[in-house]
């Protein structure tokens, strides 16, 4: 929950790395911290470790071109602003990746809301968890499907496929939910809705912009008169302040419904968690907003 010590345990990760590391990100700073990281990876490349990156472009627009230059030791992909081509009514173009992924060596996995910048190491609350056993699997594999749906055809040697021989066992207690809009598959919402719909007794969820459509309001609402204790912690001032005015919208009604709603002070909240009945918990890179739910690439792992 403090970035500088993720921060920490994925640059060892990337350090002590043999074989291959996966690294995903929605947001890539030019800064101390982000120069870091690009060392790191850099020199696992060098020492012979495959290292494949993707970032996404619109996210990255005001960090410098020169950051952006990186050694032909690594595979990068930079995730497109636009490919849509002529195609603008195809909305299946139009998602930005906003995941947070580390994998390193098949061993263990990070993911979760922190972008890399050094204003998140100090000052922004978030959550990212790290993984270990079976379930590391199905994260490399999510990051090969994205990288492999996205790179270019006309092949680089920078964004070659990525073909990964990972073992297909199901792991009951760790699962992945991904959204991918050029399948148009947007599970995170449904899995949202079925573990608020199964709550018995309480409901907590943290969420830097909290938009959520009616039918999700409803789930929430219905939760509490049933006697669920339902709590949102939001941020008491976040970084963008429309949706914080969005968001205010719903406080009437859920405050009638008798949902509890916290807002975080002194620090932006950027977390994207919940936990319910203290039986199932998600934590991920998800929004409760349309952008997120029915708009980006997004992952959340569900823990039960």
């Amino acid at each position: 929950t403090y970035g500088q010590d993720l921060y920490d345990a994925m640059l060892a990760a990337i350090d002590s790395a043999n074989h291959q590391i996966l690294f995903e990100t929605y947001i890539w700073k030019a800064d101390e911290v982000g120069e870091t990281f690009k060392r790191a990876l850099s020199a696992a490349a060098d020492r012979g470790v495959e290292v494949y990156c993707i970032y996404d472009a619109f996210a990255n627009l005001v960090v410098s071109p020169r950051f952006k230059r990186f050694p032909d030791t690594m595979n990068v992909l930079r995730f497109p602003i636009y490919t849509a081509g002529f195609r603008f009514w195809d909305f299946r173009h139009y998602g930005r990746d906003h995941r947070k992924i580390l994998t390193v060596d098949g061993d263990v996995a990070f993911v979760g809301g922190y972008n890399i910048g050094a204003l998140y190491a100090t000052e922004w609350r978030d959550t990212h968890v790290a993984i270990t056993g079976p379930a590391v699997a199905d994260l490399r594999r999510s990051f090969a499907d994205s990288w492999n749906l996205h790179r270019r055809k006309r092949i680089r040697a920078s964004e070659k496929p990525l073909v990964l021989n990972t073992p297909s066992s199901w792991e009951a207690h760790v699962r992945f939910s991904r959204n991918i809009p050029r399948l148009m598959m947007f599970p995170i919402r449904s899995m949202y809705l079925e573990a608020i719909n199964r709550a018995s007794s309480r409901i907590w969820m943290t969420h830097a912009y909290f938009i959520p459509d009616q039918d999700f309001a409803d789930a929430l609402i219905r939760a509490a008169q049933r006697g669920v204790d339902v709590r949102i912690l939001l941020p008491h001032k976040s970084n963008h302040i429309v949706p914080d005015w969005i968001s205010r919208g719903y406080y009437s009604q859920f405050l009638a419904a008798g949902i509890r709603i916290f807002r975080y002070q002194n620090a932006m909240v950027h977390a994207k968690t919940a936990t319910i009945d203290g039986r199932w918990t998600t934590v991920g890179t998800a929004n409760i907003d349309r952008l997120s739910l029915t708009g980006n690439y997004e992952l959340n792992v569900e823990v039960i």
